[in-house]
C-alpha cells in the first residue's frame, strides 16, 4: 500500500470513525486515500483549529481517542492551540500534519514547519514519519500513549514522499514501550494509610478532579462519599463525575466556587484527593491552602502528586483501580455530624445567587432556564463569565455532560467542539452556553453545523464585552476598560441566518423561556439565540489573585467594601 493508505488502514485498526480536517498540498495524499475509504468519514471543518477542537470534543464526549488531520506549515500551526488545550486538560487526541517531502525538510521549503519542535511541550510525544514502512507501529503506539495513564495528545508529521512511497500492511497485535509503563495499580500500603486517614478524621472532604472521569471511575467516586458519607466538591474539569442534586455535594471550589466548599477547604481535618491536581484557581494563596488538614492524593500522573502542595499519603495509580481497593476498606463514618451539620448551614447561608435588576435579561437567570428546560443535555461551554455561570447554576449529574477548556481556557473552543460531542453522541441534546467574544471566534464553525444539519443549540450570553477581563478592570483597574469593549458586535441572529442556521435575538426577560422553547423543537439544523444581557453583571462569589479561599469575596457589596485595601496593595 501506499503510504498514505497504510495510514486510513492502520486507523481502522485503531476503531477510528470519524477524522476532522482541513484539506492541504502536503497532506492531499492521505485526503485522497479518504475519498472512498469505508468506515472512516471525513468531517471537514473550516479552520485547523476547529478541527483541532472538533477532535477534542469527541473525545471528551465518547472517551474515545479523537483524530485531526491537517496539511504542513500555516495547517499544522494552526492545529497548536487545539493540541496544547488537550494537553492541559489530559484529552486523548492524535494530530496527524502533512509534511514537506523528506529532502526538504530544513530548507525553508514552502509551508514548511518544524511541528515536532513546536508541539513537543504540548503533547505527550511526536513522531515524523520519513518512511512509509513505519506507519502502522507509529499508528499503534500514538494511541496506545494517547489513550493511557494520563491521556494526552500524540502529534504525527508524516513527509509527503512517505505518504506516496509503498511498504507491506502489518499491524502489530500489541504495543510494548520500554520507556513507557504507567502506574495503573495503587500500592496496598498507601491504600491502608488512606483508609486509616479517613477513619480517623473529624473534619474529612473529598476533592475530585477531571481524572475520576478519564478513568471512568465515577461510580467508585459515588460508592466512596456515599458510604463514608463524607461532603465532596468537584472542580470545573470534573462536574459531573458526582451529582450536584445530592445532599453531600458542595458544589465547585475555587476561584469562583462556592463558599461552602471554599470554607470547608479551610476548616477540613482531612483531604482526600482524587484526579486533581490543586491548580492554582482551587487553592488561592498556596501558603494558607487548607492549613489544618492532611492530605491525601490518588492521581495516576506521579509528577502530579506534590508538584504544588505536599500530600501525606500519595498514591499513584488510575482513579477507578485505586478507588476499587480503598471503597473495601471504608466504612461509613458516623462521628461527624456536626461537621455535616456546618456544611449544610454553609450551603443553605451561602448558595449562588443574584440580583435582578430592573427588567434587564440577567445571564444568570438564562443558566437557570436552560437547566430546567434541558437538564439531561450535554453542555459545552466556551471561556469566561458564561462559563462560570454555567458551571455555578447548571446542575450536572452524569460524567461527559459538561465538556470546556479548563486549563488552557481557550476562546473559541466551545462551537467546534460541540460539532464533535453531536458526532461522537448523537442520542444526546447538544447544548452550547457561549459568549460573545469566544462565539465570533470560531464562528466559521457553523458551515459544518449547518451543511450536517445538526441539531446544535446554541445561546450565547451576550453582555458586549469580554466579561471577565472587563470584570477584573472594573475591580482592580478603576474601571479603565481597555479593550473589552464589544459594543461594536455584529447581530449574531442575523449572522446565524447568513450562514443558513436559524437565529433569534432576545432583549426581553418575558421572550427567555419561548425562545429556549422554540429551540427545543428544531431539529433540522442548528439554532442561535443571541441574549441580550445586562453589560456589568459580575461572578461571584470571588476569590481575588494571591489571596487565599477564606478570603472569598461573596458578593457585589463585599466587593465594594472589601477589595479596597487589597486593590491599593496592587498599586
Amino acid at each position: 500500500m501506499r503510504g498514505a493508505n497504510l495510514l486510513i488502514e492502520s486507523l481502522k485498526r485503531e476503531n477510528v470513525e470519524y477524522i476532522f480536517g482541513l484539506q492541504g498540498g502536503a497532506a492531499m495524499p492521505i485526503f485522497d486515500a479518504l475519498y472512498d475509504a469505508e468506515g472512516i468519514k471525513l468531517i471537514t471543518m473550516r479552520h485547523e483549529q476547529g478541527a483541532a477542537h472538533a477532535a477534542d470534543g469527541y473525545a471528551r464526549a465518547t472517551g474515545k481517542v479523537g483524530v485531526a488531520l491537517a496539511t504542513s506549515g500555516p495547517g499544522a500551526t494552526n492545529l497548536v492551540t487545539g493540541i496544547a488545550t488537550a494537553h492541559m486538560d489530559s484529552i486523548p487526541m492524535v494530530a496527524i500534519t502533512g509534511q514537506v517531502p523528506t529532502q526538504l525538510i530544513g530548507n525553508d521549503a514552502f509551508q514548511e514547519c518544524d511541528v515536532l519542535g513546536v508541539t513537543r511541550p504540548i503533547c505527550k510525544h511526536s513522531y515524523l514519519i520519513k518512511d512509509s514502512s513505519e506507519v502502522p507501529e507509529v499508528v499503534a503506539e500514538a494511541f496506545h500513549i494517547a489513550s493511557t495513564g494520563r491521556p494526552g495528545p500524540v502529534v504525527i508529521d508524516f513527509a509527503k514522499d512517505a505518504q506516496i512511497a509503498e511498504s507491506e500492511f502489518y499491524y502489530p497485535e500489541q504495543v510494548d514501550l520500554r520507556s513507557y509503563s504507567p502506574t495503573t495499580e495503587g500500592h496496598p500500603r498507601q491504600i491502608a494509610k488512606a483508609a486509616e486517614l479517613i477513619k480517623a478524621a473529624k473534619r474529612p472532604i473529598i476533592y475530585a478532579g477531571g481524572g475520576v472521569i478519564l478513568s471512568k471511575a465515577s461510580e467508585e467516586l459515588r460508592e466512596l462519599a456515599i458510604n463514608a458519607h463524607m461532603p465532596i466538591t468537584v472542580t470545573l474539569m470534573g462536574l459531573g463525575a458526582f451529582p450536584e442534586t445530592h445532599e453531600l455535594a458542595m458544589e465547585m471550589p475555587g476561584m469562583h466556587g462556592s463558599c461552602c466548599a471554599n470554607y470547608a477547604f479551610t476548616d477540613a481535618d482531612l483531604v482526600v484527593a482524587i484526579g486533581a491536581r490543586f491548580d492554582d484557581r482551587v487553592t488561592g494563596k498556596l501558603e494558607v491552602f487548607s492549613p489544618k488538614s492532611k492530605k491525601i492524593h490518588i492521581d495516576i500522573d506521579p509528577s502530579c502528586i506534590g508538584k504544588n502542595v505536599w500530600v501525606d499519603v500519595p498514591i499513584v495509580g488510575d482513579a477507578k483501580n485505586v478507588l476499587r481497593e480503598l471503597n473495601k476498606q471504608v466504612e461509613r463514618k458516623t462521628d461527624i455530624d456536626p461537621w455535616l451539620r456546618q456544611i449544610d448551614e454553609w450551603k443553605t447561608k451561602y448558595p449562588f445567587e443574584y440580583r435582578q435588576k430592573g427588567d434587564k435579561i440577567m445571564p444568570q437567570y438564562v443558566i437557570e432556564e436552560i437547566y430546567n428546560l434541558y437538564p439531561d443535555a450535554m453542555v459545552t461551554a466556551d471561556v469566561g463569565q458564561h462559563q462560570m455561570w454555567a458551571a455555578q447554576y447548571f446542575k450536572f449529574t452524569e460524567p461527559h455532560q459538561w465538556l470546556n477548556s479548563g486549563g488552557l481556557g481557550t476562546m473559541g473552543f466551545s462551537l467546534p467542539a460541540m460539532i464533535g460531542a453531536q458526532i461522537g453522541r448523537p442520542d444526546k441534546t447538544q447544548v452550547n452556553i457561549n459568549g460573545d467574544g469566544s462565539f465570533i471566534m470560531t464562528i466559521q464553525e457553523l458551515v459544518p453545523a449547518v451543511s450536517m444539519k445538526l441539531p446544535l443549540k446554541i445561546f450565547i450570553i451576550n453582555n458586549m464585552y469580554l466579561g471577565m477581563v472587563r470584570q477584573w478592570q472594573e475591580l482592580f483597574f478603576n474601571k479603565r476598560y481597555a479593550a473589552v469593549d464589544y459594543h461594536d458586535n455584529p447581530d449574531f441572529a442575523k449572522l446565524a441566518e447568513a450562514f443558513g442556521a436559524t437565529g433569534i435575538r432576545i432583549e426581553k426577560i418575558e421572550d427567555v423561556r419561548p425562545a429556549l422553547e422554540r429551540a427545543k423543537e428544531i431539529e433540522d439544523g442548528p439554532v442561535v439565540i443571541d441574549f441580550i444581557v445586562d453589560e456589568e453583571e459580575n461572578v461571584f462569589p470571588m476569590v481575588p489573585s494571591g489571596k487565599g479561599l477564606g478570603d472569598l469575596v461573596r458578593n457585589e457589596e463585599e466587593a465594594g467594601k472589601g477589595l479596597g485595601g487589597f486593590i491599593r496593595g496592587l498599586a
